[in-house]
């Protein structure tokens, strides 16, 4: 073994890049994505991150892994038996594992069970089921009255909606275990969800659910953006590495854009992560296409994306991004000294 092989991390690229829906039962679809993963793949990605859309209303459970089967087949026959695949996932207002209401929480069980199992068809075995599967995505609670309720008002309503999700997800925790997929919890900054907005949010919730198989993610930029400064990162990083709930690290820029010459605080961030951390790391890119344009209120332009956009002049394409993204990290890591484990 080389050297530097010894010291390789594996790094992954998010097909925020491209989209947030692979539409498994478009097969024309299919192709583009395949022509995507070839590039990237030689640029030197290791894995890719997939989100996986609610299906339509009238469509069960079942036939939306059996479609992902199917699309997991496709990316095998083009030669991506090998490669690893994680997803991304969220909750919505009617999969809710938080409900007040016992039935839509079982509801929301069976929708989180079925996205371990899409995770598993893409993934295989000690793959990573990420996002922000806690409280439902996007949804802000109102009062009666129609206000929105913030600060004091809503640490308390939110305490007992997490208490109603202990139970589910420790189902789920026991059900991902099974089927060997990690849960990584991921905190989003409040403007995109109420809660949970920071990684220690996410660890009491666990640890008050007795949840030893489940975990989080860190996200450069929802840290920078979202957290309680440098004393309590290092804080968090120690206790969630301490009880092996550090399952996913995102890096990503803290206005979503190229991770070059970005406004990532590497030194703090790979210093505490580096020495405790073992899975792969996945850069994460959110490009100006739909939703992502409005629901996050993107104003910079669209990087344009290989055989699906016209080249913009002066502007990136997703491609350049995302090698110069691989570039960047594989050069901060090397920087830290990294050791692999005796």
């Amino acid at each position: 073994m080389k050297m530097e092989d010894a010291f390789k991390r594996d790094i992954y690229f998010s097909f925020f890049m491209f989209t947030a829906d692979l539409r498994p039962n478009d097969s024309g679809y299919t192709q583009i994505l395949i022509r995507h993963l070839k590039a990237l793949a030689d640029i030197g990605y290791a894995g890719f991150d997939v989100h996986i859309a609610p299906g339509p209303p009238n469509v069960g459970h079942q036939a939306e892994v059996e479609s992902y089967v199917r699309l997991k087949k496709a990316f095998d026959q083009a030669g991506f038996r090998d490669v690893k695949f994680t997803t991304n996932v969220g909750t919505t207002r009617t999969f809710d594992p938080t409900s007040p209401y016992e039935e839509q929480r079982r509801q929301a069980l069976s929708y989180l069970k079925s996205r371990v199992d899409i995770t598993s068809v893409l993934g295989g075995e000690d793959t990573i089921m990420s996002g922000p599967f806690l409280y439902p995505y996007g949804i802000f609670p109102l009062t009666d009255d129609g206000e929105q309720i913030w600060s004091d008002a809503l640490q308390d309503w939110i305490k007992p909606r997490f208490a109603a999700a202990r139970s589910i997800f420790q189902e789920l925790a026991q059900y991902s275990s099974e089927k060997k997929v990690k849960l990584a919890i991921e905190p989003v900054k409040n403007w995109e969800t109420p809660a949970p907005t920071m990684v220690s949010q996410a660890l009491d919730f666990l640890e008050d659910a007795d949840i030893p198989v489940c975990g989080v993610t860190i996200d450069t930029a929802q840290v920078v953006m979202e957290s309680q400064g440098p004393a309590v990162f290092k804080k968090n990083v120690a206790r969630a590495a301490r009880q092996s709930r550090l399952n996913y690290v995102h890096i990503s820029a803290p206005d979503r854009g190229a991770v070059e010459d970005s406004w990532i605080p590497w030194e703090i961030m790979l210093g505490e992560i580096e020495p405790v951390y073992f899975g792969p790391y996945l850069v994460e890119v959110f490009n100006a296409i739909p939703p992502f344009e409005s629901s996050m209120r993107m104003t910079r332009r669209r990087f344009w994306r290989p055989g699906e956009d016209e080249p913009a002049a002066g502007v990136d394409s997703a491609y350049d991004v995302a090698r110069a993204a691989l570039r960047t990290l594989t050069e901060k890591i090397a920087s830290h000294g990294r050791r692999p484990r005796s």
